[in-house]
């Protein structure tokens, strides 16, 4: 019991989920016509966990197919790889869908299900990131960088939210729901029309003439290129939203408003750090980028699997996050020679930017993977000894026989 203290465990007896889904694509075409039909298949033996976890198979599939055939992130890949992403992240999105609804049908919501969701929900923003990037042939560079940062504060500034309002919202336009659709037209669409689709100009795909008044760097921008201004401008949107929901849940509550936005503090110095790290190492920027992208996808899903936590258990908001401390000494190991270069001042790298180098970036990795798996394995365990249950079986069977669609995105599952 490292993660969340004895005196914490009675706050799980007060857990009541709350969420608002104002996407209408779920609420009038998924949710009637498509989620409500799939659960039906679903034996309700079957832990809400476990069609969670079934679900994340699909994406971890998609992640080996990308790695046997365009591990740099530029190269074609065979038509069908393409469609297996996209049906894979259909069923992923199902999967992830209905796990509330198998929660009610079998009498299992609780905490555990919340933290379980947002925990798998973590890991595949930063896998779907590479898988896109490979998709637009972007490469190992800055633009994939770009992505994964817009992908993984998306994410953060969700939950920091929910943490504040205690209430999860997903508003018209949502990663879970549209944002997750769009993927999966972008990969069938690529494996129907092939990845050089994307290559092309948007306004001349779409046959849009050039006007007078139009810059001819956005007449010209292809379709990687504005994914990622759009993306960008979504990303800002719901920032703000958030940041105004946060402040507003605070001051119903009588709580300085302002000191919510401390919250987003360690998402940004965290990023500094990152962004600091991959200038000073171009070797791991065009080399080995996506090692270190699993990396930094640990470092976000650790930073929220905190903030769930402190949310059932109605914690102190966690600002520190131990898996970003080695990019530190990183930056501070190779910012040495780069003074010493330009101010001479300065001293010399213990790691350089060879093998060394490459070495230390799969150590963090490493040290990543073995912080972030026991902090999930304490919680897990823990959470299920003070309840009594099990995360991936059904203890104590409760069959309600409720049927219709999941919540998430409604009330979120337990077992």
């Amino acid at each position: 019991m490292v993660y969340i203290r004895q005196q914490q465990l009675e706050k799980l007896n007060e857990y009541k989920y709350s969420g608002v889904d104002r996407s209408l694509v779920s609420r009038y075409i998924l949710k009637p016509y498509w989620w409500s039909k799939v659960i039906e298949l679903f034996p309700l033996g079957m832990a809400p966990n476990a069609i969670t976890l079934s679900g994340f198979g699909f994406v971890i599939a998609n992640i080996f197919t990308m790695l046997y055939y365009t591990p740099t992130l530029d190269q074609d890949c065979p038509r069908w790889v393409y469609a297996s992403w996209s049906i894979g992240l259909f069923l992923y999105q199902t999967f992830d869908a209905i796990d509330g609804t198998q929660a009610r049908r079998t009498g299992q919501s609780g905490p555990l299900g919340e933290l379980f969701d947002h925990g798998v929900d973590a890991l595949n923003t930063s896998l779907e990131v590479l898988l896109f990037s490979a998709t637009m042939q972007f490469g190992q560079g800055w633009k994939t960088v770009l992505v994964l940062s817009a992908s993984l504060l998306t994410f953060y500034v969700q939950t920091w939210d929910e943490y504040h309002t205690k209430t999860l919202t997903l508003g018209l336009v949502s990663g879970p729901v549209e944002g997750i659709l769009t993927l999966c037209v972008v990969y069938a669409v690529t494996a129907w029309k092939g990845p050089g689709y994307w290559q092309q100009s948007v306004m001349r795909a779409f046959g849009v003439p050039k006007m007078g008044f139009l810059p001819d760097v956005a007449y010209e921008m292809d379709f990687g290129d504005f994914y990622m201004v759009y993306g960008g401008l979504l990303v800002v949107f719901n920032t703000v939203e958030s940041a105004m929901n946060a402040m507003s849940a605070r001051r119903k509550r009588n709580e300085r408003a302002r000191d919510a936005l401390i919250g987003l503090l360690p998402f940004f110095a965290i990023w500094t750090v990152i962004a600091s790290y991959l200038a000073l190492q171009p070797n791991i920027l065009h080399n080995h980028l996506v090692p270190f992208v699993f990396y930094v996808g640990l470092i976000n899903a650790y930073s929220v699997g905190q903030m769930i936590t402190a949310h059932l258990t109605k914690a102190q908001f966690p600002y520190q996050n131990v898996l970003a401390l080695p990019l530190i000494y990183g930056v501070m190991d190779a910012i040495g020679p780069a003074l010493q270069s330009r101010i001479g001042f300065g001293w010399p790298s213990a790691l350089g930017d060879g093998v060394y180098q490459v070495a230390f970036m799969f150590t963090c990795l490493g040290f990543a993977v073995g912080v972030y798996g026991s902090f999930v394995v304490d919680v897990i365990v823990t959470i299920c000894d003070f309840l009594d249950i099990w995360c991936l079986r059904i203890k104590h069977p409760q069959t309600t026989g409720t049927k219709g669609t999941s919540d998430k995105k409604g009330a979120k599952k337990e077992l």
